[in-house]
């Protein structure tokens, strides 16, 4: 067992195989260590989050080493059957790659029995387990930059169906019509931890397949009296957001959240609204709306204008950090922010929005969450009367935010795959300054760099677990910096990750900024107290 630093909060144990990071992630969900988290397993390692507070990284890895590796996973009662047209792209490539023929890799693909490993990458995606060797393939070396939803794939020892449309560079050999992740189905995903699966090919069997008709959507329509914001504009659509949806990893799904949880917990405390009340969070402003009722709104995050006009046409100007009282028929307007990127609208008594999977968090990658908010949509007010606390007038920014051209500063933990790199890859980190480019999102931040990372060797990683703020370095050199919605696996190597105390001001890092990554030590592996 080796023990990796990913973050102040999160630990990477890798094993020696796939046996040994399901049997660690039985035993410690069996027994579970007070202190953990979350876990996520992945080919050969077992990513750790936990409370420093609670229990420390060495005494984790400790406690962790004793543990008996040796039990293996009962296979699951659970059989999921898939039907499969093999029309893939690569399936020529694949039989190929193999030196077998079409028809044979389809006859392999279909005679094996399959077991979900692992969750990831996205939500329903499964890691499945147990095909014929014969059919391991490398990835493509070019990926796609879009693969289309159903479709079934091979990469490594690995078979999987991609859930939804994505970018993605596994060898698509057939395509399934089946539903792989359903919000409205229960559980969401289709693919479970330690089901069993089997394909089989619908043209050779002539079998056909009944796909469940697809429930009602609730009617969400707002009544025109009912308390409400019309938004009027969203350049940019507002996203509902609150600290997060944890406790979903077995189905691949993320936390995602508040990308400046501050801000969003300062814009909460302004109205007075309980913790975690969710709010909107609003992307280089422009945002406006009327409100039919009087209300309370408070705004914290980027340094935005806010302008409140009457039904006489009278305007008043507002800043951020204080509670401000409309009247039935203001019209807000947020403007553009002078620094920062991200601003949170909160309202006291809170939005009617549903909660979907224990969150209001919308994640933008996974696609899970209310619907993004654009000009037109009529914004029900949720009216809360109870946990209401008084307003607060009193709040200060909670970090300098910085504007386009400027250089931030973010403190990183160095690994887990530091070593990967050589020794003036590692330099070249923490050396030049990276500039944040406009393909940036909630996903990550995608930087540029005059000179890109230098790796050891080009070595394909397992997929394992990746952590908010991580830093993860694709074959190009230029490197990703995670955000919130980020994919919870990944198969580059991760130079490195943002401590957890500047993730804050790494969600309001605009377009054109700089960063400089400055290490908070030297990377090595952690060593488990005795």
């Amino acid at each position: 067992m080796r023990f990796l630093p990913v973050s102040l909060t999160t630990i990477l144990v890798e094993l020696a195989d796939l046996d040994e990071t399901l049997a660690l992630f039985a035993a410690l969900q069996a027994d579970p260590i007070d202190g953990i988290e979350e876990m996520v397993p992945a080919a050969r390692t077992l990513m750790i989050r936990f409370r420093p507070e609670k229990v420390a990284a060495a005494d984790l890895a400790a406690r962790i080493g004793i543990r008996d590796l040796s039990a293996k996973i009962a296979p699951s009662e659970h059989l999921v059957e898939i039907p499969v047209r093999y029309d893939g792209e690569d399936l020529r490539d694949v039989a190929e790659l193999t030196g077998l023929s079409v028809e044979e890799v389809v006859r392999r693909h279909t005679e094996s029995e399959f077991t979900v490993a692992f969750c990831g990458f996205a939500p329903g995606f499964g890691y499945l387990v147990g095909g014929d060797p014969a059919l391991h393939v490398p990835r493509r070396k070019s990926p796609r930059t879009r693969i289309p939803a159903g479709s079934v794939a091979l990469a490594g020892a690995f078979s999987g169906v991609y859930p939804q449309a994505s970018p993605g560079g596994w060898q698509i050999i057939g395509t399934t019509p089946v539903k792989m992740w359903d919000i409205d189905r229960e559980p969401g995903a289709l693919f479970q931890p330690g089901y069993r699966v089997r394909f089989f090919d619908m043209e050779a069997t002539g079998r056909t397949v009944s796909l469940p008709v697809p429930a009602a959507k609730a009617d969400r329509t707002v009544v025109a009296d009912a308390p409400q914001f019309r938004v009027l504009a969203a350049p940019m659509p507002a996203l509902f957001q609150d600290l997060g949806r944890f406790g979903q990893t077995g189905q691949g799904v993320s936390a995602s959240g508040a990308l400046d949880r501050g801000a969003f917990n300062a814009a909460g405390r302004i109205v007075g609204n309980p913790a975690n009340t969710p709010a909107l969070e609003l992307t280089l402003g422009g945002f406006s709306f009327e409100s039919n009722v009087r209300a309370v709104i408070g705004l914290a995050g980027a340094a935005c204008p806010v302008t409140v006009r009457d039904v006489d046409g009278r305007a008043q100007d507002f800043s951020i950090l204080q509670p401000i009282a409309l009247e039935p028929g203001d019209v807000v307007t947020i403007g553009h922010p002078k620094a920062g990127m991200r601003a949170y609208l909160a309202v006291r008594g809170g939005f009617d929005v549903a909660s979907i999977l224990g969150s209001a968090a919308t994640d933008t990658l996974a696609v899970v969450g209310p619907e993004p908010v654009t000009a037109g949509t009529v914004l029900a007010l949720g009216g809360r009367k109870d946990g209401l606390a008084s307003v607060s007038t009193d709040e200060l920014p909670a970090l300098g935010l910085p504007s386009a051209g400027d250089v931030v500063v973010l403190d990183v933990v160095l690994g887990p795959r530091t070593d990967w790199f050589t020794q003036k890859g590692i330099e070249t980190l923490t050396s030049q300054l990276w500039q944040v480019t406009p393909q940036s999102s909630r996903v990550g931040i995608r930087l540029a760099g005059e000179v890109p990372l230098e790796r050891k060797d080009s070595a394909e990683l397992p997929s394992e677990g990746t952590a908010t703020g991580a830093i993860q370095v694709p074959h190009s050199g230029q490197p990703v910096l995670f955000l919130a919605d980020h994919p919870l696996t990944g198969g580059y190597p991760v130079i490195g990750a943002v401590a957890e105390y500047h993730l804050d001001l790494a969600g309001q890092i605009p377009i054109n900024a700089k960063i400089r990554f400055r290490p908070i030590g030297p990377f090595a592996d952690i060593a488990a107290t005795r």
